[in-house]
């Protein structure tokens, strides 16, 4: 007789191990994902977010050539007066703008095989923390989507980790973020395994859209979720209802739950496009330097171009 593995399953779900007590091991681990949030956040100041822009403000940022067309009252002559060349004296960009971190805290992101470094929700937790300290850094607001304001606050790691500890996985807590009202041009960035109902989702983000927000989804995944790795008698379990799976050969299902999970990661994709929003995605055994770059990156280019 095959040896019987124990993992959680949903037919859309990736087989997953819960923790014993999510709430009470989350809060345990938040100083040690704060630090490592910080020491990600720094990377990322010394890096693409380190770039100024050109906009209203008050501080100077940099000469460049005059174009043709330009108004000629924008030429810096005693700068021109140097040679041959006319420069305009451009001012760095300084309107903040206002952030919205969403992390997922449902059960299913309660889970680590041994084939990632970190469980779902601790990677989430450290990019989405991380996110919020560089921009804070680079004077941008950040708040805690339908739970903070957004605050230009140096202690931005500390309050959010706060409401993380409120918000801790349980059976309660939303796998999609909340409807909530939004300032004008707010940025959002999600942060989830985004195994979730797509429709629901669309239909929340294209509430934001109509409110006039925007940014970015990263889809958190475990390898193991990616892969399918497992054969032979299997008992899985659902950790949203916990009722149990027990597969004769799991290996004859892994080109289903392929299709399955290709079928979901499709229609997660057309919600964020159609809504104006990125889709981005992160495997648990990548850097989480790397997944933070892509996110900044992504929601740059969304704020700025």
């Amino acid at each position: 007789m095959a040896q019987v593995e124990t993992h959680w399953f949903d037919p859309l779900k990736a087989p997953i191990h819960s923790l014993e007590d999510p709430a009470a091991e989350l809060a345990s681990r938040l100083p040690r994902l704060a630090a490592k949030a910080r020491e990600v956040a720094g990377s990322l100041v010394h890096g693409v977010h380190g770039r100024r822009r050109a906009g209203a403000g008050e501080t100077f940022w940099q000469y460049r050539p005059f174009a043709p067309g330009e108004a000629a009252q924008r030429i810096d002559w005693r700068r021109s007066a140097r040679g041959d060349q006319l420069y305009v004296r451009e001012r760095e960009w300084e309107a903040a703008q206002n952030f919205f971190v969403w992390i997922d805290v449902s059960p299913s992101m309660a889970f680590k095989s041994s084939l990632a470094a970190d469980y779902k929700i601790d990677r989430a937790v450290v990019l989405g923390l991380a996110l919020a300290d560089a921009l804070v850094r680079c004077g941008e607001r950040v708040g805690a989507l339908g739970a903070s304001p957004a605050l230009c606050a140096r202690n931005i790691i500390e309050r959010l980790a706060e409401i993380l500890a409120a918000q801790a996985p349980s059976s309660r807590a939303l796998d999609i973020p909340s409807a909530t009202a939004l300032p004008q041009r707010a940025k959002l960035a999600l942060i989830s395994d985004f195994l979730c109902d797509a429709d629901a989702l669309a239909a929340r983000l294209r509430d934001y859209a109509a409110a006039g927000a925007h940014g970015a989804l990263l889809m958190v995944i475990d390898p193991a979720e990616e892969t399918f790795p497992f054969a032979g008698e299997t008992l899985f379990r659902d950790p949203d209802a916990g009722a149990p799976f027990l597969a004769g050969d799991a290996g004859a299902l892994r080109e289903a739950y392929a299709q399955r999970l290709d079928e979901h990661r499709a229609a997660l994709r057309l919600a964020a496009q159609s809504a104006g929003f990125l889709f981005l995605q992160h495997h648990t055994d990548r850097p989480a330097t790397e997944a933070a770059l892509t996110l900044l990156t992504g929601l740059e280019e969304a704020s700025w171009g």
